[in-house]
């Protein structure tokens, strides 16, 4: 069964191989320096784990299904789940290394970039080990599509549906909450008047205040406010309450054209809205949530260890759809 399931491989071992070849080409030949390079190797990093769930774990079970071979293949000695194990070991693997190998290498490449920029944050779906548990769940996610509707084509189509839906509620609702973020309050600044053409008329926007950008190199942000003493939010409503000097120029004046959202009004009103938003600029001030740079890899060995774990659930409920298909 072992020697089956590595002759059945072998196209797809193939391919593997050709990527990761082409990208170690393409890493060894690009300029460090050469920024639509390293966009490109990165989305290599990011497509790959979808495409092997997809090409690989999809038709593993769906082919069998559909053509009507399972019927065989499950009258042998070989218990269904043991087939199905056997049957998805050598992929399965191939797949892990495939992604952590490309991985790797962009990572190796890009490593000079990454560290001298002030986002690392900015690439962490394309570097370290999270792609390798990207292509553990993708793969398991292919192999029940297809285990489900008993159909290739649909059951790529689902993977790749399910594999996108939640990589994207991972990156905005899981990943900010794996570890409990820190905070940092940072002084608020009055936002400043600007000046149409030629000078003649100041024109200030709707009421807002503009916080002091924080000093956190390599961070990443994950939530902003803008509270008092108390915690106490402030909204826009408090805020135009407290100056209400621009609803005044808002209906004294309408907006000219090229300056959508923008309102003249005379220097001594925008003097004095200036003056408003530097009161409250004292009395509020920004609350930063964010993950330091010294968090990033305890992160991705958190994020890479619970799509390992959905991948185990998935080959689990895999195992049990496969005892049960008639």
């Amino acid at each position: 069964m072992m020697w089956l399931a590595w002759r059945l491989a072998r196209v797809p071992l193939a391919v593997g191989l050709a990527v990761v070849a082409a990208v170690a080409l393409g890493a060894v030949a690009a300029d460090r320096t050469d920024g639509p390079a390293r966009l490109w190797l990165s989305t290599v990093v990011v497509v790959v784990p979808g495409l092997l769930g997809m090409f690989w774990g999809a038709p593993l079970v769906a082919d069998e299904l559909q053509a009507g071979t399972f019927r065989l293949a499950w009258t042998q000695d070989v218990s269904r789940v043991r087939w199905l194990a056997l049957r998805l070991a050598v992929p399965a693997l191939a797949s892990l290394a495939v992604a952590g190998v490309v991985s790797w290498i962009v990572t190796w490449w890009a490593g000079p970039l990454d560290r001298m920029g002030v986002d690392q944050f900015g690439s962490f779906d394309a570097r370290g080990v999270v792609p390798v548990g990207y292509a553990a769940f993708a793969f398991a996610l292919g192999v029940l599509a297809g285990a489900l509707t008993r159909r290739t084509v649909p059951a790529m189509a689902v993977t790749l549906a399910g594999f996108i839906s939640v990589r994207v509620v991972v990156r905005l609702l899981v990943r900010p909450h794996l570890l409990p973020p820190m905070t940092r309050a940072v002084a608020l600044n009055p936002l400043t008047t600007g000046y149409g053409s030629g000078g003649l008329w100041p024109f200030i926007p709707a009421p807002s205040v503009q916080p002091a950008p924080p000093d956190l190199p390599n961070s990443w942000i994950t939530a902003i406010g803008i509270v008092n003493r108390s915690g106490t939010g402030l909204t826009n409503g408090q805020l135009a309450r407290t100056c209400p000097g621009v609803s005044h120029a808002r209906a004294a004046g309408a907006a000219p054209a090229g300056d959508s959202g923008h309102i003249p009004v005379p220097q001594s009103q925008a003097n004095a809205w200036h003056e408003c938003l530097a009161r409250v600029a004292t009395s509020y001030h920004e609350v930063v949530a964010y993950q330091p740079a010294s968090r990033y890899w305890p992160l991705q060995w958190y994020e890479l260890g619970l799509f390992l774990a959905a991948a185990l659930l998935l080959a689990g409920a895999c195992a049990w759809r496969v005892r049960r298909i008639g």
